[in-house]
């Protein structure tokens, strides 16, 4: 791996922290029904345009996170094929930090784009 590569490595890592947190809830939102982790990746895959970038493994710690901050609630449901599946829905307290954090990213894409404007054209 060149140094450019793991420059950009390291860039894409610390860009995608924050923002997966923030899809996340964002799909939860948008489901409007408890949705288990397969589910949500599929999702994320389909509206996200690689926001995960195949890294479903990664999902699951930040659905914990996110639980154990008071934002989802889940629970564990049976399944008909295979282990029972643990399904996680937003709450109000979700839905009232998604908004601030969507005002958050749309004032910081704002303005980063304001800065890059006329950089590389």
């Amino acid at each position: 791996m060149s140094e450019h590569e793991a420059h950009l490595k390291k860039f894409q890592k610390e860009l995608s922290a924050g923002t997966v947190s923030l899809a996340l809830l964002a799909v939860l939102a948008r489901a409007g029904e408890p949705l288990y982790g397969y589910l949500i990746a599929k999702e994320l895959e389909r509206v996200g345009e690689g926001v995960l970038s195949g890294k479903q493994s990664a999902l699951y710690p930040v659905l914990r996170n996110l639980e154990a901050a008071g934002l989802l609630e889940s629970q564990i449901e049976p399944s008909v094929a295979g282990p029972p599946r643990r399904y996680y829905r937003i709450n109000e307290r979700g839905r009232e930090v998604l908004a601030q954090w969507t005002a958050a990213w749309r004032a910081t894409r704002d303005s980063v784009d304001s800065v890059l404007e006329g950089v590389l054209q």
